[in-house]
């Protein structure tokens, strides 16, 4: 059976290349909670002692970046001075800009009603996979590899290995059987940033009991599993002090860890209108629920987009062989969209509509001396009660739409077994014919010998009956027409039977 490798990684928050994409993306965070419109594409870098924060921000929010950056060093727990990079103490520049013009007037649209169509920021090619291998629908190399990173910064941060600084990375190799199908860890690698005199049998050790063993299934390791920790010996000097840091330099260990190909771009830092970001996850939405519906074991879906369309150029999705149900792959990804895009319009007007809410209950009532204050209340009360009452509505909409997309899935999964009690019973129609077909051959062979037999004895029969006849000649008279007459009523008779 030829059995095959495959190795991902992953990296914790305190590598260079991860704080760069977290600073980023907090200042994501920050601006769309003040403007949702804002238009986002930040970039970060570091190294020792230094933040540099630039790219393209067209937004009406405030934001203190620096301040931003500074928190986010704080809490992976960049906070000792004298180490080459800390929190309080590195220089932070900012270089952001607005958006091009040329690029914001293939996005920008009239009204909330046209948002949900905003076209790509930029023409891109994008990729989302899932498969069977884990509950989450990821490959097996690089959820365990995350597992592995997820176990070191819980282990640092909770004080269990009080001596583990925040760098550091994780790199599992799966070996797979001659299916596809994992089988087994071949190699775990975990590299920790540590402090100065920890004994490095004490530390791998350590890594090994509280953060390997208790991680990887005990199932998937056998007595020819390899363990590489800290490989080099000492891991002392890490972070942005030993290695410079970039955004988007980690997007293989955010996707599928090498397993499906990437479009290239970075996700860190970029608003919804960055198809690089938001066309990644539509690409993995639409792969991971063809995966949920049972209809393959694997999925690869590839979308283009144009700058300033909403619509993709091209679409692609494979499912290397492992296909189930026979349904046409352009059909499945435009229904999925379709329920996405009217979960997504519908979950944009809730938020308008809570808005709405939220301003009515704070907006303040100047009432006149001759107006009456108490009709003033109630026309408030029934614009108020108008719009929670449309918000109800669109809550059950949306509910609605989440019942036709179960029962959606619920119908592939019935058309598939459907299909299966087809495949059986034409199985079994086919068996029974194999068996009428065998005892037709069986009674011709039977026949044959049957005929064979019979002619034997003819020939005997025929011969003797000439014998009688013979002696029938040598006799006289009155006895030889006697037996003449029986001797060719006998003949008559045998001849009947043959002829029977």
């Amino acid at each position: 059976m030829n059995r095959n490798n495959f190795t991902s990684e992953s990296v914790t928050c305190g590598h260079p290349d991860k704080i760069c994409d977290q600073i980023a993306d907090r200042i994501l965070d920050a601006l769309l909670e003040q403007d949702p419109q804002s238009r986002v594409a930040c970039e970060v870098t570091c190294t020792t002692d230094a933040v540099h924060i630039f790219g393209e921000v067209t937004t009406k929010a405030e934001v203190d970046y620096a301040g931003l950056a500074r928190r986010v060093i704080e809490e992976i727990g960049y906070t000792e001075p004298n180490r080459g990079f800390d929190a309080e103490t590195c220089r932070i520049k900012v270089d952001l800009h607005e958006q091009s013009p040329d690029i914001a007037r293939g996005i920008a649209r009239r009204n909330e009603a046209e948002r949900i169509n905003t076209g790509a920021g930029d023409q891109g090619i994008l990729f989302g996979y899932a498969c069977k291998e884990t509950v989450n629908r990821m490959p097996l190399p690089i959820e365990l590899a995350h597992a592995l990173a997820k176990r070191l910064e819980l282990v640092r941060r909770s004080n269990e290995l009080q001596y583990l600084l925040p760098d550091g990375k994780t790199q599992v190799t799966v070996e797979y059987d001659g299916q596809d199908r994992p089988c087994r860890v071949a190699a775990v690698i975990v590299s920790s940033q540590h402090r100065e005199g920890v004994d490095i049998h004490t530390l791998r050790d350590d890594i090994l009991g509280h953060v390997i063993l208790p991680t990887i299934p005990s199932a998937l390791i056998d007595k020819d599993t390899q363990f590489f920790i800290n490989p080099t010996g000492r891991f002392v000097m890490g972070g942005p002090a030993a290695d410079s840091g970039v955004t988007g330099r980690k997007s293989i260990s955010d996707t599928y860890g090498g397993c499906a190909r990437h479009g290239g771009g970075s996700f860190s830092g970029k608003d919804a209108s960055k198809v690089d970001r938001s066309g990644a996850y539509l690409a993995r939405y639409i792969a991971k629920n063809i995966i949920a519906a049972d209809l393959a074991d694997r999925c690869e879906v590839q979308l283009a987009y144009a700058i300033g369309l909403a619509e993709p150029v091209s679409f692609r999705l494979d499912t290397f062989g492992t296909e189930r149900l026979k349904k046409d792959a352009e059909t499945a990804a435009q229904e999925a969209e379709a329920r996405r895009r009217e979960l997504v319009e519908t979950q944009t007007q809730i938020r308008a509509l809570q808005e709405n809410i939220r301003t009515l209950e704070s907006r303040p009532v100047e009432v006149a001396v001759q107006v009456d204050e108490g009709a003033v209340a109630k026309a408030r009360e029934e614009e108020k009660a108008a719009v929670q009452k449309e918000l109800e509505r669109l809550e059950k909409k949306l509910q609605k739409a989440e019942k036709a997309r179960e029962q959606a899935e619920a119908t592939a999964k019935a058309a598939e077994d459907k299909l299966e009690t087809a495949a059986a019973d034409v199985a079994k129609e086919r068996d029974g014919l194999k068996l009428e077909l065998q005892e037709a051959r069986r009674k011709l062979e039977m026949s044959d010998v049957t005929v064979a037999q019979f002619k034997i004895v003819f020939d005997t029969v025929q011969g003797n009956l000439n014998d009688m006849l013979a002696l029938i000649a040598k006799a006289s008279g009155e006895n030889q027409a006697k037996l003449r007459a029986a001797a060719e009523k006998l003949i008559d008779a045998f001849k009947g039977r043959i002829e029977s």
